[in-house]
């Protein structure tokens, strides 16, 4: 389904918007509680994703087919190595077949684990014999995926001995994995990380029963700070439910975004985003930390006809698609200039967006997300919108109900 989003404004300057509780946050904490019955959740996620994640952990099926799910993949891998005496195919989408997986299965077999491809070496789909994991010592290159690394700690605590990780060079996605293991404290698991390493402790007694509420996703919540940014001065936005001292590395937006005059304020679980002045110089900054925000950000300059410097986007090339040459080439159909590199994103300055311009999606949520504010300056066509669904199925309805004008 394609859409074509007309030249919108905001409606109503103090608009309100609920969003659904993180896909990071849901994705773990569902695994664990797989693991550990005793705690319920509230606010869980929406998004395709964490449901395709609840259903397969409910699965009984010899094969589990997780589509377009990165995140699913590689905690599920985790999670069904130390499913004792069960056999289970792990597959998903002809992309995620070509997304790599051989540094977490290999760390898992270094631990003990039975696994082995099914097709092409080194990527989905892979077979999994369960069984108990009585070694505890394993190391990582510190600069992969942060879901390589939070999915052995999120099965950490059922190893006989528990985990010893050494992550070898630079760290990066470090709030990713410093979420994993506040919310292995959260439920009442031990762990520690010291220098290089990071340790959980086995688990064997029941935990105190517990609830969790999801804080709302900081990701999705992007998109508002872009439209905050492309709006005129004075215009509101108000998202729930989320926490100052958030534990997701996407909440660095409140930093960012006052670069384009966007201010942020706490009120009552909610966060109040308020356009309050125009700011149109040059933007740099490493990513490292949050590359889901980057196609976001490169938009938001975009739009602005500000030039940027991203950088730390190494990670980008193995997400839903390769979001570097993605961003690139919608970028320069809309009109824009754009450089990249294995791991960084140059935009220069621009005066003119094309419009009518259909934006490819490549299968990517946050392709069609991130493109969907520049209708605060032009009409623009998303290809393939329904992809929405993989992380925030209700975004298009909450756009309209904020002033854009969409028709499908």
């Amino acid at each position: 389904m394609n859409i074509t989003l007309e030249k919108s404004r905001i409606a109503n300057r103090q608009s309100k918007i609920i969003i659904t509780g993180s896909k990071s946050e849901s994705n773990r904490l569902l695994l664990l509680k797989a693991l550990y019955p005793e705690f319920t959740l509230q606010n869980v996620s929406n998004s395709d994703d964490s449901c395709l994640m609840a259903d397969a952990l409910k699965s009984d099926s010899e094969v589990v087919d997780i589509h377009h799910a990165g995140t699913a993949m590689r905690f599920l891998t985790a999670y069904f190595s130390i499913q004792e005496g069960r056999e289970v195919t792990l597959t998903g989408s002809k992309r995620m077949k070509e997304r790599p997986i051989q540094i977490l299965v290999e760390a898992l077999k270094e631990l003990g684990a039975d696994i082995s491809y099914v097709e092409n070496e080194g990527f989905p789909p892979i077979n999994i014999k369960g069984k108990k994991l009585t070694k505890h010592k394993v190391s990582l290159q510190a600069n992969v995926s942060s879901q390589y690394i939070s999915a052995l700690l999120l099965i950490a605590s059922k190893l006989e001995n528990g985990i010893e990780l050494t992550l070898e060079g630079e760290i990066t996605s470090v709030p990713y994995i410093k979420m994993t293991l506040s919310l292995l404290d959260e439920i009442g698991l031990e762990s520690s990380f010291v220098g290089n390493t990071i340790t959980v402790k086995p688990n064997t007694k029941k935990l105190t029963p517990k609830t969790l509420t999801v804080e709302s996703d900081w990701s999705s919540a992007s998109y508002y700070f872009s439209i905050a940014a492309l709006s005129e001065v004075g215009t509101e936005i108000t998202l729930s439910s989320y926490k100052e001292n958030s534990l997701q590395g996407d909440s660095v937006l409140v930093d960012i975004y006052k670069h384009f005059g966007v201010n942020t304020s706490f009120k009552n679980n909610t966060v109040v985003l308020e356009k309050i002045t125009e700011n149109l110089k040059p933007f740099a900054y490493d990513l490292a930390n949050a590359p889901d925000i980057a196609q976001t950000i490169a938009v938001t300059c975009f739009a602005l006809g500000v030039p940027c410097d991203l950088t730390g986007l190494h990670t980008l090339k193995i997400k839903e698609t390769d979001r570097l040459v993605a961003l690139k080439t919608e970028i320069e159909k809309l009109g824009g200039n754009v450089e990249i590199t294995e791991k960084s994103l140059h935009l220069s300055a621009s005066s003119s967006i094309k419009e009518y311009v259909p934006i490819t999606t490549y299968n990517d949520h946050r392709m069609a997300m991130a493109f969907a504010p520049l209708a605060l300056k032009v009409p623009v066509v998303i290809e393939d919108a329904e992809v929405v669904s993989k992380s925030y199925p209700t975004f298009w309805d909450d756009l309209e109900s904020v002033g854009f004008k969409i028709t499908k």
